[in-house]
């Protein structure tokens, strides 16, 4: 399987922001869309750094409430993890593991094409292993 799959189910669409936007402004986002991750977006394309939960939470820790006065920027991880449609899955699921990471975006020709979590991934395996399950049910039972 790979990473066009995962969008051909989940979609493409992509939760940006600006790194200019403020960390409050960025949470609101966050609790809108119900999800964990936002791609910024600046200069440069297709994106300049990944916001996610976790850079809030560690801020917080650190800097209290003046956090939510931040920009995006400062709190955004710069080195972004990304991967292309013709990455495999499994590829995938061994880079997110090694670089610790659980939002990857996906980029095609300098373009952003989608996002893929942690959790698309998950949802992905358990479809695939019901799917194996099902064939060996049907399988044992043609007998």
């Amino acid at each position: 399987m790979r990473v066009s799959n995962l969008l051909a189910t989940k979609g493409h669409d992509v939760a940006t922001i600006s790194q200019e936007r403020t960390v409050a402004d960025a949470l609101i986002m966050l609790k809108e869309r119900g999800i964990g991750a936002l791609v910024v977006t600046g200069p440069t394309a297709p994106l300049v750094g990944i916001f996610s939960e976790r850079d809030v939470v560690r801020a917080l820790a650190d800097r209290g409430a003046t956090t939510l006065q931040l920009r995006v920027a400062d709190l955004m991880s710069a080195e972004v993890t990304v991967c292309e449609e013709s990455t495999s899955v499994t590829d995938l699921m061994g880079l997110m593991t090694a670089q610790r990471v659980r939002h990857v975006p996906v980029v095609h020709d300098a373009k952003l094409v989608g996002l893929v979590s942690i959790g698309d991934i998950v949802k992905a395996r358990f479809d695939e292993l019901e799917h194996e399950k099902q064939d060996l049910l049907d399988y044992v039972s043609a007998r």
